[in-house]
């Protein structure tokens, strides 16, 4: 049995369990790592590296590979509004590439001027989080070895990895963390490290601008980095969307079921009030096509939202339900305007976070235990790292 045979085996014992609460309920109450969950996990990961143990091995060393020319990419107005991944895809040649690369320093010996990205790993064969680690903007991987990091956790003991994908603030500079009780943020240029006292189990951390959120179960903070003071926000912090570093006033949210008609955009204005409600409509996708849920966060860019979610497609046989997606949706309106159809065949249940929105309009997302960037205007996918299993959160570029 080859790896893709095993691959798919894995995958059909669990592509059945469908979502039983909406997203509103939760897209980390579902996804928390719970037991059997991190076994789960670990077979997948075991399964990555069955068949691709061998090239982790060989890492790189020195100084990052030069980015091939960047070609202009202009909108194509004769794109497809649903598209799909080719089977092969390309590689992008990004610094990202970097991610599984051995760790060659400790950040304490060698802060960063700039980190790219924080990556977590999975142990294949426990389902246990590693050391978080740091991609600097010069190549280098290092351990963040400045504080000791314990998973989050509810009341009820479900844990989760320490890294979340809003922990990296928009500039690379400054990493947040939950942890049962505190937050803790470490400035990854001199290696400072702070924590802010704060009830509760902590599970989220999200950066708005400069501004840090912060959430438990069901309340989102708003935390003074200079005097540790916190105030409510009235935003669920399981939907809360990533803003875009420069529009950081007003925060959006995108939850619910389609099945109740609750999946929706919401607009909480900065200066408070009454949210404003968007219904996340389909009428801009082919017939038979739908948006059903979503996970992981969104992501802000000018007036798009980049999220991943589960969908319900067309085909020749009639609609399946429980497809994989990646959508745009209009900020505004509530439209998705675009959708990347990933389909179901030989993918993990909540396989495709998105993890941000390059400076060239296009998306960061999970992929085959990899990570790819998906261009909306074009329909061009591309591998940007490959077998990097476990958690990731990126700057903004």
């Amino acid at each position: 049995m080859n790896e893709t045979e095993l691959t798919r085996l894995l995958t059909r014992a669990t592509e059945e369990i469908r979502p039983t609460r909406p997203a509103a309920a939760g897209w980390e109450r579902a996804g928390r790592v719970r037991r059997a969950r991190r076994a789960a996990a670990a077979a997948a990961v075991a399964v990555v590296l069955v068949g691709g143990g061998t090239t982790a091995l060989l890492h790189r060393s020195g100084p990052p590979p030069a980015a091939p020319p960047r070609p202009a990419v202009t909108s194509a107005p004769n794109a497809p509004v649903v598209q799909r991944p080719p089977e092969r895809l390309g590689e992008a040649g990004d610094p990202l590439g970097r991610l599984g690369d051995r760790v060659g320093a400790a950040l304490s010996a060698r802060p960063v001027s700039r980190a790219l990205a924080l990556y977590q790993p999975v142990d294949p064969a426990t389902g246990e989080a590693g050391t978080v680690r740091v991609l600097g903007d010069d190549g280098i991987v290092r351990e963040l070895d400045v504080v000791t990091l314990a998973p989050t956790r509810d009341a009820g003991g479900n844990e989760a990895t320490a890294l979340k994908p809003g922990s990296l603030s928009p500039d690379g500079r400054t990493a947040a963390f939950a942890q049962t009780g505190e937050v803790v943020v470490v400035d990854l240029t001199d290696v400072g490290v702070r924590r802010y006292p704060l009830a509760g189990y902590l599970e989220h951390v999200v950066w708005a601008g400069d501004r840090l959120i912060v959430g438990d179960n069901d309340t989102a903070y708003e935390l003074d980095r200079r005097t540790g003071a916190t105030r409510k926000l009235a935003v669920d912090p399981w939907t809360l969307v990533v803003p875009e570093p420069d529009r950081s006033g007003d925060l959006l949210t995108v939850g619910g079921w389609s099945g109740d008609g609750g999946l929706a955009v919401r607009r909480f204005p900065a200066a408070g009030g009454t949210a404003d409600r968007r219904p996340v409509t389909t009428g801009q996708l082919p017939p038979g096509y739908r948006l059903d849920e979503v996970y992981g966060r969104g992501w802000q860019r000018g007036d798009r939202i980049g999220q991943a979610g589960w969908t319900t497609t067309a085909s020749g046989a009639g609609t399946s339900s429980g497809g994989e997606g990646v959508a745009v949706l209009d900020a505004r309106t509530g439209a998705v305007t675009r959708l990347l159809d990933l389909g179901r065949e030989g993918r993990a249940k909540g396989c495709c976070a998105v993890y941000g929105w390059t400076a060239d309009g296009e998306l960061l997302f999970r992929y085959d235990a990899g990570l790819a960037r998906w261009r909306p205007e074009t329909g061009a996918v591309d591998r940007v790292a490959d077998n990097v299993p476990g958690s990731l959160s990126i700057a903004a570029r």
